[in-house]
């Protein structure tokens, strides 16, 4: 059964920085592109960054330069290093396998302004 398990969500000022884990289960972790995605209040889920089983990386426009994506194959983990937070980065941080379109239960990241 596959699982994803996001952790290090919490509540940083502006400026601070965060590191969300997600652990995979249930799956050969190795051969598949990994991604974060983000939900907003309001808004609609967005893709934050992918990493693809190579290491090739992709952001979206407004975390570039802040957020960098990285994963440990021996650890079956994704991670998401996130600095100079803006409270515009406030949202659920979802976890997602996107060749199978599923997404753990997230991680709440709160930045005060």
């Amino acid at each position: 059964q596959v699982q994803l398990v996001e952790s290090g969500g919490g509540l940083v000022q502006a400026g601070g920085s965060l590191r969300l884990s997600c652990a995979a289960s249930g799956i050969i972790f190795t051969i598949y592109t990994m991604s974060w995605d983000r939900q907003a209040p309001g808004k609609q889920r967005e893709m934050v960054a992918t990493i693809t089983s190579g290491g090739s990386t992709n952001y979206t426009d407004s975390v570039k330069g802040r957020f960098t994506i990285s994963r440990d194959n021996a650890k079956n983990a994704v991670y998401l290093q996130m600095n100079n937070l803006k409270p515009e980065d406030t949202a659920v941080y979802y976890c997602k396998i996107p060749r199978i379109n599923y997404w753990g239960k997230g991680a709440l990241v709160t930045v005060s302004s």
